[in-house]
């Protein structure tokens, strides 16, 4: 329900390739980390997300949504679901076209709000899992 195929695929495929990574730092142990790598690999421009604002895999970081100075497509979110909720609000303040909570992430209600506000969402799944499945 929370990510339909048709849904997944649009966010990969169709809707841009700028996504911003939100809980990405250097730290290699880190989820973030190698997902950020797999996506880059694919195509996509990644953009780091974390109140260091480290440089990651080549691109500048920023402190928050609203510090990046150029659109975002996609919002990947690897924070615990406590604080998701308000990171799909940034996202769809900032005029991202999705959000994607990764693996774990999950929260309901702001899925819900997410949905009605316009954006597309997919929650509790990896976009490093899904898009080699799309050959």
């Amino acid at each position: 329900m929370y990510g339909d195929p048709a849904t997944v695929r649009k966010i990969l495929t169709e809707l841009g390739d700028t996504w911003a990574v939100v809980g990405l730092s250097t730290n290699q142990r880190r989820a973030a980390y190698g997902v950020a790598d797999v996506l880059q690999r694919f195509g996509k421009r990644i953009v780091p997300v974390h109140p260091k604002a480290e440089t990651v895999h080549g691109e500048q970081g920023y402190p928050s949504l609203e510090a990046i100075p150029f659109e975002v497509d996609v919002v990947d979110v690897f924070v615990n679901s406590d604080l998701a909720g308000a990171v799909a609000d940034e996202a769809a303040a900032i005029g991202a076209k999705a959000v994607w909570f990764q693996l774990g992430v999950i929260d309901v209600a702001a899925y819900d709000r997410t949905r009605a506000a316009g954006l597309d969402m997919v929650m509790d799944r990896c976009p490093a899992i899904e898009i080699p499945r799309l050959g």
